[in-house]
């Protein structure tokens, strides 16, 4: 028996992560945050979803979260690789149409 645990996940492939903020972004902001698919809760909430590199590339993108003021509420780790769907991720409420606040960059 070894002390050390094999990894149940190929470091080589990207995490799937959702991201979870307080308040609706429009979905041109999908560039601003490296092309995560932006999600509109019914609750309130935006949801960016999707592969991110690795940590320096999440961290990335919580700062750009911090620099725009907005609320992090969540940040959820799913399976890595291609063939990751986004089910594997915890269920969230259903999405609505468009925006109803907009964020601004100062």
């Amino acid at each position: 028996m070894s002390n050390n645990p094999e990894p149940t996940t190929d470091p080589g492939q990207p995490a799937i992560y959702q991201i979870r903020l307080k308040g609706h972004l429009g979905s041109q902001w999908t560039d601003w945050f490296d092309g995560l698919t932006i999600t509109l809760a019914e609750d309130g909430d935006t949801l960016l979803t999707g592969p991110v590199a690795d940590q320096a590339a999440l961290h990335g993108l919580l700062k750009k979260v911090r620099d725009l003021g907005i609320a992090l509420i969540s940040v959820v780790p799913g399976e890595p690789g291609p063939s990751a769907a986004l089910g594997t991720l915890p269920p969230t409420a259903p999405a609505t149409g468009q925006a109803d606040v907009s964020v601004v960059r100062s």
